[in-house]
């Protein structure tokens, strides 16, 4: 059976996104993807690499929505404030609204997955140095004090980025996240 390699770690980075690491069966995966367990243990080694190759895919998805939101913005700080927008407001068809990446360091542990679990934080950190690079450009730019330390607000940002997310879901309609996120920005000059 011929398939799309590209289609089938999207489909599978939605079904992971929605339901979790260990709450996707294979048989989900099967009916998801359309791939019965012999093609997907061959094409991906097992459940787990298959789960690592949608970390990276949602991890470069994001890095890619930054870039865009970098190219989109005049200057670093109007990149990350879009970003984060995007994120919290910018798919409602996404299948969680919490990030894969902090869902599955949520989920997994270092006694059943350290693999995975490490491969998340490393992605999530990822995302972080994205952060801190920007937030440097914009200490160099003078949009922010050169007493502030980058990766110090880039923690503050990913933090913030986080808990806005989980209250906007448990919110909804009830809270402006738009004034939330004025609100973030405020807090790092």
């Amino acid at each position: 059976m011929k398939y799309d390699r590209q289609d089938v770690i999207e489909k599978a980075t939605n079904l992971f996104w929605e339901k979790g690491f260990h709450a996707t069966s294979m048989r989900n995966l099967q009916e998801v993807i359309d791939m019965r367990p012999g093609s997907i243990y061959a094409c991906f080694g097992c459940k787990d690499g298959l789960f690592k190759e949608t970390l990276r895919y949602y991890a470069d998805k994001g890095r890619s929505n930054l870039q865009t939101c970098v190219e989109t913005t005049a200057t670093p700080l109007d990149a990350l404030k879009l970003f984060i927008h995007n994120a919290v407001l910018g798919n409602p068809d996404a299948p969680n609204s919490m990030c894969m990446l902090v869902k599955s360091i949520s989920e997994l542990t270092e006694n059943d997955n350290p693999e995975l679990l490490d491969e998340s934080k490393q992605l999530l950190r990822g995302i972080e140095n994205a952060f801190t690079d920007l937030l440097t450009q914009a200490v160099e730019r003078g949009e922010l004090d050169a007493s502030k330390d980058p990766r110090r607000l880039a923690r503050f940002l990913q933090m913030q980025l986080m808990g806005l997310r989980a209250y906007a879901q448990a919110n909804k309609g009830t809270v402006s996240v738009e004034e939330m996120l004025d609100d973030m920005f405020s807090c790092l000059h």
